[in-house]
């Protein structure tokens, strides 16, 4: 588990993370997110013992990294896919990593094998695609069997079989009982991965909650309605306070209420309905609706 209380970090004048208190449980993807700037990375550096906060703590199963004795047992990190010496190849890398840990020399080919590299070991870091540095350094993490695991972006780079492949080991690792915590703004890959989601902007916590939850809670949620009586729906609705745009000659889409409670009103006024759905928001759309007042680094129309 990993959790953080009052974590503040400032550079200078400039404040990149601002007292943030949350804990992030096994079993569960969580997904990190955030505009660019909003402080991800250096969460997760001050998360890894990188940086030093300014205030506030950050633990690892309920210890700071530093005082971890074996990290590569506890905790398997990927921040910098090409953070790699580039003359060693693969397999020297995580030879190098695995000795200074106490870890197996077999357990180097298992990863290898396990992220797909094991024809590509011998190729020197230095010349591997973004995509095959990301699966070296997928491997690293993976080299100690921990418990925590932390990637930020990890599919950068990566084919969509890689990407997919990403996608469920991801919740094949949290099914085992791990900690994973995944920063990316890859939305529609975020909303097929993660359980639960923590989103912050300019250094501060806007949410965190169950992927669900923040979907549910978007006002772009709407009720799907297909009625031969659309306009007579239409206006008891409207009369109800729901807003109701109507999409087609016998469709509406509702806002403002559950979609129990239309399908109520509708069945008390005695109106026939031959479709009724939830329209759920993407994550994209909740997301943005979330953050819309932390984007630091906007561009223009």
């Amino acid at each position: 588990m990993i959790s953080l209380k009052g974590l503040t970090k400032r550079y200078g004048d400039r404040l990149a993370v601002d007292d943030l208190t949350l804990e992030l449980r096994p079993g569960a993807v969580t997904g990190f997110l955030g505009p660019n700037g909003a402080g991800k990375s250096t969460t997760m550096r001050l998360v890894l013992g990188l940086d030093r906060p300014t205030a506030g703590t950050a633990l690892v199963g309920g210890v700071p990294y530093r005082k971890i004795r074996n990290p590569l047992r506890t905790v398997g990190a990927l921040l910098d896919a090409r953070a790699v010496h580039p003359g060693r190849s693969g397999r020297a890398h995580l030879v190098a990593l695995a000795r200074s840990n106490g870890i197996p020399r077999r357990r180097v080919e298992e990863v290898l094998e396990t992220v797909g590299m094991a024809g590509a070991a011998r190729k020197r870091a230095g010349t591997l695609s973004l995509g095959m540095s990301q699966r070296l350094g997928i491997a690293a993490a993976l080299l100690g069997d921990p418990e925590v695991l932390m990637f930020d972006e990890p599919v950068n780079g990566l084919d969509p079989d890689g990407v997919r492949w990403v996608r469920g080991f991801m919740r094949s690792l949290a099914a085992e009982g791990r900690t994973v915590f995944v920063s990316s703004h890859l939305m529609s890959e975020m909303q097929l991965t993660a359980d639960h989601l923590v989103v912050i902007g300019k250094g501060r916590l806007i949410t965190d909650a169950p992927l669900a939850d923040v979907l549910a809670g978007s006002s772009l949620t709407a009720v799907l309605v297909r009625t031969p009586h659309a306009g007579d729906l239409a206006a008891l609705l409207r009369r109800a306070g729901m807003a109701v745009e109507r999409c087609g000659e016998n469709e509406l889409e509702v806002t403002g209420a559950a979609i129990e409670r239309v399908g109520d009103l509708a069945h008390e006024a005695g109106i026939r309905l031959h479709e009724l759905r939830a329209k759920e928001a993407s994550l994209e759309q909740a997301y943005q609706e979330l953050t819309s007042g932390s984007v630091e680094y906007g561009v223009g129309a």
